[in-house]
């Protein structure tokens, strides 16, 4: 009964759910990209390839900005106005932090062809794949298994990546590695972890959602 009466309020344009989806389609863009950045030894090539991801990034950017205008302009969200701002931010911070950590291997030029940064990389993608999984179920949260699935995923997908971090970090300090060239890597280990933590921060709201309104 309550559930039928949230329903009667929502918009009928369902303007989030499209800027949403928008959003983690782009993720998923911007993810396939780092896999490929990261293969290309080619420096001008990957450049290219970065500015590509630098364009997806800024996409994301305006919608994160068009989610915030319509939640001043609508008394009636879909779900809680604190869920879809966190919701926004967490999918915006994966595009800068996936962006961030491509910048940087050409930035420093470091050679990307380095099983961390590799591994990073996949892993970085399949907890995209299933961040948009779960934003695309949100539109009619029927499928709420999907979404748990998807979330038990981008949660087993962020532990796999720090234990990636946990071994390259360990494998660098071992090797005889200049100083400089150790900084370099460590940084951009750094910065894929915190994308998967990002795509983490997303799961945890999508699953707040659920909870409330499934």
């Amino acid at each position: 009964m309550a559930s039928g009466f949230l329903k009667f309020f929502l918009p009928k344009d369902k303007v989030f759910y499209s800027l949403f989806e928008e959003a983690s389609q782009n993720l998923e863009a911007i993810a396939g990209k780092l896999v490929l950045c990261v293969n290309e030894s080619d420096y001008n090539k990957r450049a290219t390839i970065i500015k590509e991801m630098e364009d997806l990034e800024h996409q994301n950017d305006d919608l994160t900005h068009k989610i915030f205008v319509e939640l001043g302009r609508n008394f009636i969200t879909p779900f809680d106005r604190e869920d879809i701002h966190a919701l926004a931010t967490s999918l915006d911070d994966i595009a800068d932090y996936i962006y961030a950590s491509a910048k940087k291997i050409n930035f420093y030029k470091v050679d990307p062809n380095d099983s961390g940064i590799l591994k990073m990389a996949d892993a970085i993608h399949d907890a995209v794949l299933a961040v948009n999984a779960a934003v695309k179920e949100l539109r009619n949260l029927k499928n709420t298994q999907k979404i748990v699935e998807c979330v038990i995923k981008i949660n087993y997908v962020e532990n796999q990546a720090d234990d990636i971090f946990d071994l390259s970090i360990e494998k660098l300090f071992d090797s005889d590695i200049d100083a400089k060239s150790l900084i370099k890597k460590r940084e951009i280990y750094q910065i894929m972890e915190v994308a998967t933590d990002k795509c983490e921060d997303a799961g945890n709201v999508i699953e707040s959602i659920v909870v409330k309104y499934a």
